[in-house]
Formats: C-alpha cells, sequence, structure tokens
C-alpha cells in the first residue's frame, strides 16, 4: 500500500498554496504583532472559509515591493528604540 506521502500530486499550473500566518511571519522572520501592523497598513488576505489567516506570497511581496516607505520608517523607529 502506498505511503501518504507518495500520493501527494503537483498543484495544477496556475494554483499556488496560501500561506498561514505563521508561515508569513516564519517567511519574513517577523512577529506575529508586526504581521498584524503589516494587516492594518493592508496587507493582502485571501478569503478563507476556516479560522485565521492565509496569505497569497506573491501578492505579499507586491504590497512589500510597493510599501517600502512604510518598512523603512517601522526600521527607523525600532533603530531609535534601542
Amino acid at each position: 500500500m502506498p505511503k501518504k506521502s507518495d500520493r501527494r500530486v503537483a498543484l495544477p499550473a496556475g494554483l499556488v498554496p496560501l500561506l498561514t500566518q505563521k508561515e508569513i511571519e516564519t517567511y519574513y522572520g517577523v512577529s506575529e504583532w508586526q504581521i498584524l501592523q503589516w494587516i492594518k497598513g493592508g496587507m493582502p488576505q485571501e478569503p478563507f472559509a476556516g479560522r485565521g489567516r492565509r496569505f497569497s506570497l506573491a501578492k505579499c511581496e507586491a504590497w512589500h515591493a510597493d510599501n517600502d516607505e512604510l518598512m523603512d520608517d517601522e526600521a527607523d523607529v525600532l533603530a531609535a528604540s534601542v
């Protein structure tokens, strides 16, 4: 009998997996608080029927590219507080 891991198939072309908030935190190396601040600042979330939030990495990266000033300002505030 095949193992469950052997039954995995690649996603069809054009489909990308949505990341959880924890996965986005890990990807960017930031805290939950920082993600919540980015969400308040307009970082896009994807509709999801379950609990929690889901994010498209491509949309988040595009949002970050468009909002570099916001991230730079936050870095300046953090550096000043140290």
